[in-house]
């Protein structure tokens, strides 16, 4: 997400020319229940919880993912009544993106008051682009699922760009995944963020199979670094979408950060994208 952004890359993303070269596939793509990150509406949410998420599901939006926001994890709603405001609009709260600090405890019990099946830490709880934080970190991470699965949520991890620099000689993404145990804690991909920092998302398929149930969805301009609505970007989005029994994938957000007028438009674009590459 733009504000959480660290430690950007500005080279690197060539090297990933037929991954982000957009190219013309003639498979329709099975796509189902695209959801979205309210962080794409977030000033929308703030301003009109209700009426933003009727506008969403009048788009044809069935999963719904939260984020932290002014107004709380639920954009001043109660865990309750944002689980009611979707299922009365027949969509699902799905996941949350959250922290993990000193109202840990609070944040998971609203979570599971909410129904909601999967709880994103949204970034790294501490700083330190070293091997030791990641090892700690994924120590923490851990010892979160387990809390989590004590109340029938899966607690799981969103990457940025910044996970993926390298110190000496590792990836800092890998020691990440391979200090955290899969039982215990899931991975939600962000996509635009892994090809912007010069990485391929199918080696971690072909790495990590199974292991990311989750996706950030989003194309991005690439020498901005800035999200963009599908198609207009340098990530091949249907070729992305061929490869999902790779990842483990059983939920898909659109998320996207900057918008051509605004992002309830944005994500009607979107929306029609899919449909047209659509199985």
């Amino acid at each position: 997400m733009k504000t959480r952004r660290h430690f950007l890359k500005t080279v690197g993303t060539v090297a990933l020319g037929s991954m982000i070269l957009p190219s013309l596939v003639s498979a329709r793509i099975k796509i189902k229940n695209p959801g979205i990150q309210l962080y794409t509406v977030r000033a929308e949410m703030l301003a009109d919880a209700h009426g933003t998420l009727k506008k969403l599901a009048d788009l044809g939006i069935k999963q719904i993912e939260s984020a932290r926001s002014a107004k709380g994890n639920y954009y001043g709603l109660t865990a309750k009544e944002m689980k009611q405001a979707c299922k009365d609009l027949g969509m699902t709260l799905r996941s949350g993106h959250v922290g993990v600090d000193a109202k840990w405890q609070q944040t998971m019990e609203e979570a599971a008051e909410s129904g909601q099946e999967y709880l994103i830490c949204s970034s790294m709880p501490s700083s330190g682009q070293t091997l030791d934080n990641y090892k700690r970190t994924a120590d923490i991470f851990n010892k979160n699922g387990e809390e989590c699965r004590k109340l029938n949520l899966k607690f799981g991890y969103h990457n940025h760009d910044y996970e993926f620099d390298k110190v000496d000689g590792q990836i800092l993404y890998d020691v990440l995944m391979d200090n955290t145990d899969p039982k215990f804690v899931y991975m939600e991909l962000d996509l635009g963020w892994v090809i912007a920092s010069g990485q391929d998302p199918f080696h971690y398929f072909s790495k990590y199979p199974g292991r990311f149930p989750l996706w950030h969805l989003k194309d991005m301009n690439l020498q901005k670094k800035e999200s963009t609505e599908f198609g207009k970007g340098g990530l091949d989005i249907a070729k992305i979408l061929q490869h999902q029994g790779e990842s483990g994938l059983k939920y898909l957000f659109i998320e996207q950060e900057e918008y051509a007028k605004n992002p309830i438009e944005s994500m009607k674009y979107n929306m029609d994208y899919l449909e047209r590459i659509r199985a």
